[in-house]
């Protein structure tokens, strides 16, 4: 059997952009791979920005994030909006691939071409997000997608990165767990958009909805500000699916009404940008596989040759004239 060329990038983004399933698939394996092609791939993804609403969808483990997106898929296609999922799975330890990668609660959109769902492992990154995750709603977003949903793995107070995502975060609780304090440790009722209690037939939810309601009245919040609303669903059944999207639907109007959505978006391609320079500088002082300048001067500093600010200062220079460290 001869090989089939790979396709070229500028055709595989053009394929993606008509929606074709494998042309995404393609390009996001790419992206965690971290390709040589990237640079390219990014490139041409920029010259076709989409329009997607991009959602996080946030919790602690055990809340029905997993259920809860189904339902809220669902609720979006009923709607006519094409949907891309982005599911961060804890990590196998002897792949890297994500452990939970059949998406078995979502089995249900898999043969429907309104819906992409990819599952994405962790590979150790503590936010809760893997580190390709914005390049890859990248891609979802440039094929053509009206909502991207990012469901991160759950794993508790570190998981308010995906706020830094998402135009629109949306944190879940349950009753029974002791969500809402632990929410409140966690500085997540900072960064929460909308808030949901799933579970709404169990015990104790109505506990959950008026103990979140209280703390939210307590939290200062500029004159003008969006008032994060409560949201009671049985995920299970479908139940309050549609309440969730007309809130989304809402809080997408005052992002662009007020001007928060730019702003949002701003402060995300910012920190892209950071994460991408920082890499580079790391691979570049790091030499993997051989002792790099940084961990020569790691050593020294160690040893006490050289403090930590001067190390950093050298390290700076040796890409070139600049203000050091601390300038």
């Amino acid at each position: 059997m001869s090989r089939r060329t790979a396709p070229a990038i500028p055709e595989l983004v053009a394929r993606a952009r008509a929606g074709e399933a494998g042309a995404v698939a393609r390009l996001i394996t790419l992206v965690e791979d971290a390709s040589p092609a990237l640079r390219e791939v990014m490139a041409e993804l920029s010259a076709h920005p989409g329009t997607a609403h991009f959602l996080g969808i946030t919790g602690s483990p055990g809340v029905g994030k997993s259920t809860s997106t189904n339902a809220l898929v669902t609720a979006l296609r009923r709607a006519g909006k094409r949907v891309g999922v982005l599911a961060i799975d804890p990590s196998s330890p002897f792949s890297g691939g994500a452990l939970l990668g059949d998406r078995v609660r979502m089995s249900e959109h898999a043969l429907d071409p309104g819906v992409y769902i990819r599952s994405m492992g962790a590979r150790g990154h503590l936010g809760g997000l893997s580190w390709s995750t914005p390049q890859a709603a990248r891609v979802l977003d440039a094929a053509g997608c009206d909502v991207v949903a990012v469901e991160t793995v759950g794993v508790g107070q570190s998981e308010v990165e995906v706020a830094g995502l998402a135009d629109t975060t949306i944190v879940m609780l349950a009753p029974g767990m002791g969500d809402g304090i632990q929410a409140a440790k966690a500085g997540i009722l900072e960064v929460g958009d909308i808030y949901v209690v799933n579970k709404a037939d169990r015990d104790g939810a109505e506990g959950v909805r008026r103990e979140l309601r209280n703390v939210l009245a307590m939290t200062e919040r500029p004159a003008g500000s969006w008032r994060p609303p409560i949201v009671m669903t049985v995920a299970s059944k479908g139940e309050g699916a549609e309440e969730l999207v007309a809130e989304i639907e809402r809080h997408g109007e005052w992002l662009r009404e007020s001007g928060e959505l730019a702003r949002r978006r701003t402060a995300r391609a910012r920190r892209e940008i950071e994460a991408i320079a920082l890499a580079a500088l790391r691979e570049r002082w790091g030499d993997v596989g051989g002792r790099g300048e940084l961990d020569q001067l790691a050593e020294q500093v160690v040893s006490g040759d050289v403090d930590p600010y001067a190390a950093a200062d050298d390290l700076l220079l040796s890409l070139g004239p600049s203000r050091g460290a601390t300038g």
